[in-house]
């Protein structure tokens, strides 16, 4: 092959990746370009299905997406709020854990009972199931009073990549 075929195979191969990498489409469904209304090219969006692949998407079509616009649900994180620290008359903190979504997320909330120097008394981690649309209460045990005693004040978190 000369020079030029290779250049203009080269070119022809470049332009088809990139197309595919952008979600460019020759049509939906098997006949490509057809006359059924529903065909035709262009950029995906989340109310397209090219290849049975995309995430996130809006499946119970509620008629809420915006046409062509891209619109997708927005996943939030779930929130954790501390509602009280522990005690000697009861070793335990309680906090709340809030999940804004549709769907069910499985947490790791994170407690440091800390002293009145905020120096680690201890740290403790409860997994938990938040359902969609829901607070929950969790209580996140110490191992008794005698730790308890020494705790001042507490701080929570959600330990980063359990929300999801």
């Amino acid at each position: 092959m000369d020079l030029r075929g290779r250049k203009l195979k080269f070119a022809a191969v470049t332009t088809m990746v990139v197309l595919a990498l952008s979600g460019f489409s020759s049509g939906r469904g098997t006949g490509g370009s057809g006359g059924d209304g529903d065909s035709g090219g262009g950029c995906s969006s989340s109310g397209q299905d090219h290849d049975g692949s995309s995430s996130r998407q809006d499946d119970d079509h509620d008629g809420s997406g915006s046409g062509g616009s891209g619109s997708a649900e927005v996943v939030q994180d779930s929130t954790v709020e501390l509602v009280s620290c522990a005690t000697e008359a009861d070793p335990y903190a309680v906090v709340e854990v809030s999940n804004p979504n549709g769907v069910s997320d499985r947490v790791t909330v994170v407690v440091h009972f800390l002293d009145d120097r905020s120096a680690v008394v201890d740290l403790r981690t409860v997994e938990q199931v938040v359902p969609a649309n829901e607070t929950v209460s969790v209580q996140v045990d110490l191992p008794d009073a005698a730790v308890a005693a020494r705790v001042d004040h507490c701080e929570a978190d959600l330990m980063p990549g359990t929300t999801g």
